[in-house]
């Protein structure tokens, strides 16, 4: 459905994209992640028709982005991260209003406006100026003015930008919605936490580079540092010291009967650390594997790429 091949921009001296690849498969909820300035929102423009790369090309749902830029903006719905509103019109004429830029009039109008309303939660605020609304309520708006002529493909970046967390919660329960009607989207954010429960593949992004991207479950296993958390009754200290010694093996922190650590390898080197634990007269009392993070992974990747 999307696929970017070597994206390079500049903005003068300075390169916001350096060879970007992406791959967004039809139907995906991906998740663009990286660092403020790290080219997430040159991307989007890019992918959006707003903005032609130096290098490089992008197409979307068959439209190539430097070719047709008009036929892009045809199947992607765009939400940048801030926007502005008019502040003289209520929210009934401001969806009204984007219906006839894209060539909708009468009776279709007025059901689509509707229909998007209460799709966003918004149904009740119709008669509203827009200028009062809150800024979750306007992030809500702004989803629904980019979903006006029924894009295949949307664009999001940083959507839960200056919301409170009732809010976020909100705007992630809309999301979830267009997800089951199958629309391809791309949430960019620097809140990683976020994203974890609502995207179905991850693409990180780090000084206009591609660290690594896939299916959200790839990118969070793999073959990677594992980490874990031991408990025992009071033998935390000599705990931390066998698990210390073992080859692979590095103890972030203790105290209060509790031990963690990560630990390179697969499970059966798992089983042995534990077996040798038990073995050393330590009472566990629980022994697991943590699920690793999104951010554990960036952390993870970005010191990667740092040490190479």
């Amino acid at each position: 459905m999307i696929k970017t091949t070597g994206l390079v921009k500049k903005y003068g001296r300075v390169a916001a994209l350096q060879g970007l690849d992406l791959e967004v498969p039809n139907g995906a909820v991906y998740g663009f992640i990286g660092q403020n300035g790290a080219g997430k929102t040159t991307t989007i423009r890019i992918l959006a028709g707003l903005l032609m790369p130096d290098e490089g090309w992008a197409e979307l749902a068959g439209r190539n982005v430097v070719r047709d830029p008009r036929g892009v903006r045809q199947v992607v719905g765009y939400m940048p991260d801030f926007f502005g509103v008019y502040d003289d019109l209520r929210v009934g004429e401001y969806m009204l209003f984007y219906a006839s830029a894209h060539g909708i009039r009468g009776a279709a109008a007025f059901k689509l406006r509707d229909d998007l309303l209460e799709l966003v939660e918004l149904g009740t605020k119709r008669e509203a100026f827009v200028d009062t609304l809150s800024r979750g309520m306007q992030q809500r708006l702004c989803l629904a003015r980019s979903l006006i002529h029924d894009p295949a493909v949307l664009l999001l970046d940083e959507p839960a930008s200056g919301l409170d967390p009732l809010a976020r919660v909100e705007m992630r329960e809309i999301l979830r919605e267009l997800c089951r009607m199958g629309k391809t989207i791309i949430i960019s954010s620097h809140i990683l936490s976020e994203l974890a429960d609502l995207c179905t593949h991850v693409g990180m992004i780090r000084e206009g580079r591609l660290l690594r991207q896939g299916p959200l479950n790839e990118m969070l296993a793999g073959d990677r540092v594992r980490r874990f958390i031991l408990r025992c009754i009071d033998q935390e200290e000599e705990a931390a010291g066998l698990i210390g010694g073992w080859p692979g093996a590095d103890v972030s922190n203790t105290g209060h009967g509790q031990v963690e650590f990560s630990l390179a390898g697969d499970a059966a080197e798992a089983a042995a650390l534990l077996k040798e634990i038990v073995g050393a007269g330590t009472r566990v009392t629980h022994f697991a594997q943590t699920e690793q993070s999104l951010e554990d992974t960036f952390i993870q990747l970005a010191r990667e790429v740092n040490g190479a």
